[in-house]
């Protein structure tokens, strides 16, 4: 039981310290829409992991079926990527809080909703989060007993809440700190950086997998 939470520790302190579009993201909904935004987000992004855990070690071959259609969620992801860049860096207006404070902040239903579904597919329509879960499930798979995967992956996606949740709260209270004028300039950055993502992930598909093959 301790080698597998020392297993599960370790993987999800890789998972917690991988640089993607999804930590940028948490850091930029955390200091633009505050902790309710941030953890709606991250929401989105540990249901994601939770599917995609479950399925990589229950429904294997599930799993690998999808994989023979990489390249196209590898495209759905990228363009949806592309898509949230290019709102954020062109679109997205930063309103001023007539009271001072920062920006304003109003979150609906409506936006909460939304918030948590970009989280969900930014983390699903990503191929290597797909192999990231489907190599550790098979390699895990064929040393390791149900009960020890369980603990495993279990301890690996807690860890990874809790360094998703640090994340949040250190970036909203950040966010309280800033000008409007900072806000602007970050939500800008993080939409360049959201399509810098998405067109590596299509060079990746394009080119890398090709040659892989």
């Amino acid at each position: 039981m301790i080698e597998a939470l020392w297993k599960g520790l370790v993987i999800g302190f890789f998972l917690a310290l991988s640089v993607g579009p999804v930590i940028f993201t948490i850091i930029k909904q955390s200091i633009y829409n505050g902790h309710e935004g941030g953890f709606a987000f991250v929401s989105g992004v540990w249901i994601s992991d939770i599917v995609l855990v479950i399925i990589s070690n229950g429904f294997t071959e599930l799993v690998k079926e999808l994989l023979e259609y990489k390249k196209l969620i590898g495209y759905a992801g990228s363009f949806f990527l592309l898509g949230l860049g290019i709102f954020y860096l062109f679109f997205k207006k930063i309103l001023p809080n007539p009271n001072g404070g920062g920006v304003v902040v109003k979150l609906g239903k409506k936006d909460y909703t939304q918030i948590f579904l970009s989280g969900f597919l930014i983390n699903t329509l990503n191929p290597s989060v797909i192999v990231f879960w489907l190599v550790n499930a098979t390699a895990f798979a064929v040393s390791h007993t149900l009960q020890q995967r369980v603990i495993i992956f279990t301890t690996c996606i807690i860890f990874n809440m809790v360094a998703d949740s640090a994340k949040v709260l250190l970036a909203g209270r950040l966010g309280k700190k800033l000008t409007v004028r900072n806000i602007s300039l970050i939500t800008r950055v993080s939409g360049g950086i959201l399509i810098a993502f998405a067109f590596a992930l299509l060079y990746g598909i394009v080119f890398l997998s090709d040659k892989v093959h």
